[in-house]
């Protein structure tokens, strides 16, 4: 079994399910990653992204929510 490379939600291909390893970053961007449903072992995609750098739109399969998450909290997503 391969073992994939872990790279955050930037990286990720649109329409892709890919589950996240880790949540990164210091205590209050983890509680409000949680706090907007993403939790370690979660399937998210990413369905969108926003013209000049602009928020992401994820949807996260497991809770099936949508949210925009700006890039800052997005590359603290380890997919």
């Amino acid at each position: 079994m391969s073992v994939g490379k872990a790279m955050n939600l930037l990286d990720a291909p649109h329409n892709t399910p890919l589950r996240i390893v880790d949540l990164a970053g210091g205590e209050s961007v983890r509680r409000r990653l949680m706090a907007l449903g993403f939790h370690k072992d979660d399937l998210v995609e990413l369905d969108g992204r926003a013209i000049l750098r602009g928020p992401l739109l994820v949807r996260d399969c497991t809770s099936d929510t949508t949210v925009a998450l700006v890039l800052s909290c997005a590359v603290r997503l380890v997919l």
